[in-house]
């Protein structure tokens, strides 16, 4: 019987597994092992596995009841990420009718009894952990601009404290961009006065060679300062870290039904994740929290916890998933925080015009092929049409390269120019998918080459992880009963593809701007679109997100008819003429004197 331990990052997921084979002296991937999406490091052999939750949801798909597993540990529950929400519901309910399953539910900063209730009435284990005491200090006014705060905080904890590291947290890539440039631009400036200063900037888009350095051990008679987003909140662990840096922020998604739109946006972060955030400066001595915000803020103005992910992300997949376990009555499913009702509706109105679910909201044939797919379903969707336009191949890649997020292009600051040449040497005419296309084609071309990447700014990991995407999902195709097949240039065939799963996501040039087709609501191509200064008429997007303004990501030009062509049912004919084209009546109207 094999033992399951949940995580709810990937990155927590590959390093914990790694650390725990060795610690048992065996080789990662043969008695310890670890499964994440489009990633397999296990065996037959493969005793403990350690999962994201995600994976372990597509477990169920192959097994309902988990017969294969005596033990299921879902750690870090206090992050209650969309999977394991759904996960919480699922095993409550195998954990009922096969009594010798054990379940684990391990988090550090949890309302205990809420859980407990839910599990009906499981027993709490509290096991402390070896923390040194932590100091909290708070500001006494509050910082108008954290930022600022945090560059000069960094500079005093550096002259007036005793040796040790610093870890501060900000929001996203441009912050901690900026933040590490004022840093290096005053240490350069003081000189000599100072000691060595080393600053490491960590996030998600950063390349892997660079988010290696952090865990280097600090030279002698330096200090490192490690300026994170809240990757470093629960997943990371870096040692040495006596002082931790908190201005309070953090980024959260949040949907928005009506509109169909995420937003991004910088919000003060929880209770709970402050003191998550506080207990990384003890874990190695005694520690110092510095929070840039005052004391009666943190009382008053802070949640006690975060808004748990299922009650603001779009649910197609999720619903997806629990209509292909058996589960037909979704809003009568046992969640621990339930979603809105409209969420609910929107993902099965659009499962419904995707063709997933029938008009009794029952999976069809394609629906489950689309479940067998593990992304989104107007992805899984967009991958199924290539087959109609002989274009698999071709929509194979452009679905990984859609998969690996935002992180294909690499533009550091002091080469943006450079930069921003490589990208527009991509540049095809008919939109960013073809874009993508053309990168990983040529990448291919090249044989793969990290050196290649390198030279034209395009980050390796992510163009690896877009192959591994890649390959694992030409083994699904077959699994699905989809041919390979490609269509030599002929690039409309991938424009309509595309648009058969993303006729959802459309916008027309109007003479205020583009509007979405049917929510009228005004969007923007993004700058960095290789349609930003074309302005086509009709446009597909993939994903609407709102930073600083509602922007449009990643954008292909379509044509109206397409429209009529793959989605009939959703698209009336009226809806796609050009309002502009009617003339005015051949009449004259009449002037204001002669209507008295």
């Amino acid at each position: 019987m094999k033992i399951a331990c949940t995580q709810p990052r990937r990155v927590a997921a590959m390093s914990v597994a790694a650390r725990v084979a060795r610690e048992m002296g065996v080789k990662l991937g043969n008695e310890v092992g670890y499964s994440i999406r489009f990633e397999d490091c296990t065996s037959e052999r493969t005793v403990l596995r350690y999962m994201t939750d995600g994976m372990l949801l597509r477990e169920f798909l192959s097994e309902p009841d988990l017969a294969s597993y005596s033990v299921v540990m879902v750690d870090e529950a206090h992050e209650r990420t969309l999977h394991t929400d759904i996960l919480f519901g699922l095993i409550k309910d195998v954990a009922r009718f096969r009594p010798e399953l054990k379940v684990l539910v391990a988090s550090a900063t949890l309302d205990t009894a809420r859980f407990s209730t839910f599990f009906d009435d499981a027993p709490v284990f509290r096991i402390p952990g070896r923390r040194f005491p932590v100091d909290i200090f708070y500001t006494k006014a509050p910082e108008a601009d954290y930022l600022e705060a945090c560059v000069v905080s960094v500079l005093q904890i550096h002259v007036t404290q005793p040796p040790g590291d610093v870890l501060v947290f900000l929001t996203g890539q441009e912050e901690i961009e900026a933040a590490c440039e004022m840093l290096q631009d005053r240490c350069r400036r003081l000189g000599s006065k100072i000691r060595e200063l080393l600053v490491l900037p960590i996030y998600a888009n950063l390349p892997s060679d660079m988010q290696a350095r952090i865990f280097q051990p600090t030279p002698p008679g330096a200090r490192k300062v490690v300026v994170a987003t809240n990757i470093a909140e629960t997943s990371l662990t870096i040692e040495g870290i006596i002082y931790v840096l908190d201005p309070g922020f953090c980024k959260q998604k949040s949907y928005n039904p009506r509109t169909g739109m995420e937003s991004l946006t910088v919000t003060p972060c929880s209770k709970a994740s402050a003191n998550q955030r506080a207990g990384r400066a003890g874990r190695v001595a005694a520690g110092k929290c510095f929070r840039l915000y005052t004391a009666w803020a943190y009382q008053h103005e802070l949640e006690e916890t975060t808004v748990p992910e299922i009650q603001r992300t779009s649910l197609g997949n999720v619903v997806l998933l629990l209509k292909s376990l058996g589960i037909h009555d979704l809003m009568h499913f046992d969640f621990l925080d339930p979603p809105p009702y409209e969420t609910l509706l929107l993902a099965l109105e659009q499962l419904y015009a995707l063709g997933a679910l029938n008009h009794l909201g029952e999976l069809t044939t394609s629906g489950r092929k689309m479940a067998e797919l593990p992304v989104d379903p107007m992805l899984s969707k967009m991958v199924l049409a290539s087959e109609k336009y002989s274009c698999s191949e071709e929509i194979l890649t452009v679905a990984a390269m859609l998969s690996v997020n935002n992180s294909i292009f690499y533009r550091p600051k002091d080469k943006v120019v450079h930069a921003d040449n490589a990208r527009v040497n991509f540049f095809l005419p008919g939109g960013d998918h073809l874009v993508l296309l053309n990168v990983y084609t040529q990448w291919a071309e090249s044989g793969y080459s990290s050196q290649w990447c390198y030279e034209n700014f395009v980050q390796f990991r992510s163009m690896r992880r877009a192959r591994d995407v890649r390959e694992q999902l030409e083994g699904l195709l077959e699994r699905v009963e989809v041919g390979l097949s490609s269509c030599q240039g002929d690039y409309i065939r991938v424009r309509k593809a595309i648009t058969a799963g993303y006729f959802y996501h459309t916008a027309r040039l109007t003479r205020s701007g583009y509007r979405t087709v049917k929510q009228q609501q005004t969007v923007f191509i993004h700058p960095n679109s290789s349609l930003f200064e074309e302005q086509p008429r009709w446009l597909l997007y993939h994903e609407l997100v709102l930073t600083t303004k509602e922007f449009m990501r990643q954008v292909l030009e379509i044509e109206s008819s397409w429209l009529l062509e793959v989605a009939p049912h959703y698209y009336k004919a009226k809806e796609l003429e050009d309002p502009h084209a009617k003339k005015m009546p051949k009449k004259i109207g009449k002037t204001r004197e002669e209507l008295g």
